[in-house]
């Protein structure tokens, strides 16, 4: 059902994180003031902690905008899944489309989500590339978390965890409610829900700026799938630890033996240091595992925040 006129709730909310956006933030400004959709939105903009102005300069263009919009300031850096989060629980749609700020995936794709989640009982629909074009570096980097996401989040193989994606309320107000310090969206979503879709878009290279996708955002983001979504890492340290303790008793067993049949001789010193070298490397490693867990466990509980939000500027749009 649509829903018309200044007063009416939004049927569809646009979220978009914004950092460093610079040079790009009026281009995308300009698309959203000439989108035409007959359904009732708002545009909800989040800067996560943009060091370039971002945020002084979107309060000043989104006016452009005949519809509502949300400008939340974050107060520092937390990345582009916890501003996400932050943008969704300042949204009022009924659907939720995320985005990135660099326009690589149009508007008009966006409105094609939106339509094909309307259409089915879905309750996210991700969007599929077939020539995706980002840099080489980003797609093997999202390769590698979609393969890990399969292997440790039961993740549908053919499903690509794009960031470009449309949600029901339903499912937003059940993930929006997650408060840890290390938000992962796409885990939260398949720990969420079944009904997934996909629908393939387009993609168009990126017209002004760089990637702000690093190395370090990328084992951020592995880090959070592995630890904060799984006990994988445990149990693979379970099972190294009985694989060591087998082998060690193997050893044991052999040298015993050759006491026994030869007689003692003496030991040589490589072979022993190569041996605890790798008893001790594995214990290091599974004591850094647990480690990572307690560690990311006392964080969640003495409180460490996901966002802070600084300020949020509400723009009621422009009379019909």
């Amino acid at each position: 059902m649509l829903r018309r006129g200044r007063d009416a709730a939004p049927v569809v909310s646009f979220v978009i994180p914004l950092f460093n956006t610079g040079d790009g933030l009026p281009r995308l400004i300009a698309a959203f003031a000439a989108l035409e959709l007959e359904d009732v939105w708002e545009l909800v903009l989040v800067d996560d902690g943009s060091a370039d102005g971002t945020a002084r300069l979107a309060a000043q263009m989104i006016r452009q905008i005949k519809a509502p919009v949300i400008l939340v300031e974050l107060a520092r850096n937390f990345g582009e899944h916890a501003a996400v989060l932050e943008g969704c629980r300042h949204s009022h749609g009924e659907y939720v489309i995320s985005l990135d700020d660099d326009l690589q995936n149009p508007v008009a794709e966006a409105l094609k989500l939106l339509r094909h989640l309307q259409q089915t009982g879905a309750e996210v629909v991700y969007s599929c590339y077939e020539n995706k074009q980002h840099h080489w570096f980003r797609n093997v980097g999202s390769r590698f978390v979609n393969s890990l996401a399969s292997w440790l989040l039961g993740k549908p193989q053919d499903l690509y965890l794009s960031s470009f994606r449309a949600l029901r309320r339903s499912l937003v107000d059940r993930i929006i409610s997650y408060r840890g310090p290390y938000p992962y969206i796409d885990g939260l979503i398949l720990g969420a829900t079944n009904r997934i879709e996909r629908l393939q878009v387009q993609h168009v290279p990126r017209a002004l700026g760089q990637s702000g996708y690093t190395l370090r955002k990328l084992i951020r983001l592995v880090m959070s799938v592995l630890f904060d979504f799984s006990v994988m890492p445990l149990r693979i340290a379970s099972v190294l630890g009985l694989a060591l303790c087998g082998t060690g008793m193997v050893v044991l067993g052999s040298v015993v033996l050759e006491m026994l049949l030869v007689g003692q001789r003496q030991a040589g010193w490589g072979s022993l240091m190569g041996a605890l070298a790798v008893f001790s490397g594995a214990q290091l490693l599974m004591l850094g595992i647990i480690g990572e867990y307690i560690g990311r466990a006392f964080l969640t509980v003495s409180g460490k925040p996901q966002a802070l939000v600084r300020t949020v500027t509400i723009y009621g749009g422009s009379k019909p």
